[in-house]
């Protein structure tokens, strides 16, 4: 079974929907009350109301400003007590050939992806190292352990995720806090059916199709669900993970292999 500190404490940024939501509700049922943060507060109350009993404080923030982070994650410790357990999966994705991303879209994609994972950490860790435990798990991508083309700027920020993690990792290391990263594949949630339908839109396939050709580059043929990204995710932020530190996890059926 898998153990947590006696009333931990978890914030989960982008839990509206997706692999968000999932996880939010796979750490409730495991009896951590669970706070959740998002840009949209319907989607955000939509997931709370799968909590039960272990919903925390359900705040919209804005996680690409630096002021609303710090605000937001006031409240929530305020209303709920000190974080234990952070969860940033807050992101999207944006394509583009190399010589059509602009400006608005690098700095777009940095922001939403990788500065976002700064500011939020930033606003929690010192606290958990000063109480000398705490899970931070940063949802990455394969994006940030490969490279793909015509999505340079998302790639290049989920690298950025990726290498934070283990830099944070090592500089925590001896205070009782773990920093790890989850890098899931192609995953069923509503940012790969944008993807799905830019596909079709570009290219004239069928929505069955495009799902599919993004579906193959996983070895099991399939995309990954969200569940099974939660499910990595409750391990990590488990006792049971202590000594796990520093790691890129990839959940993609072997189309990424580390180690």
């Amino acid at each position: 079974m898998t153990r947590f500190w006696p009333n931990a404490h978890a914030l989960v940024t982008g839990a509206g929907s997706g692999i968000g939501a999932a996880t939010a509700i796979a750490l409730a049922k495991a009896g951590v009350r669970v706070s959740i943060a998002g840009r949209r507060i319907e989607t955000l109350e939509a997931t709370a109301t799968q909590l039960g009993d272990r919903t925390g404080a359900v705040v919209a923030i804005d996680v690409t400003d630096g002021a609303a982070v710090s605000g937001g994650v006031a409240q929530i410790e305020a209303e709920k007590g000190p974080i234990d357990v952070l969860v940033n999966n807050a992101g999207k994705a944006s394509s583009a050939p190399f010589d059509k991303t602009d400006a608005g879209l690098w700095a777009d994609m940095l922001a939403s992806n990788l500065s976002s994972v700064f500011l939020v950490t930033h606003a929690v860790l010192p606290g958990m190292a000063q109480r000398g435990r705490g899970r931070v798990i940063n949802v990455a991508s394969t994006a940030g352990l490969t490279g793909y083309a015509y999505v340079s700027a998302y790639v290049a920020a989920k690298h950025g995720v990726v290498g934070l993690t283990r830099s944070l990792a090592l500089e925590y290391a001896r205070r009782g806090v773990t920093v790890n990263a989850v890098c899931p594949g192609y995953t069923d949630t509503p940012l790969v059916a944008d993807a799905a339908a830019n596909i079709v839109a570009k290219t004239g396939r069928s929505e069955h199709e495009a799902r599919a050709a993004l579906a193959k580059v996983n070895p099991m043929q399939r995309l990954v669900t969200p569940q099974e990204v939660a499910d990595a995710i409750l391990w990590l932020a488990s006792e049971g993970a202590s000594s796990i530190n520093g790691q890129a996890v990839a959940v993609a059926g072997g189309e990424v292999l580390t180690g």
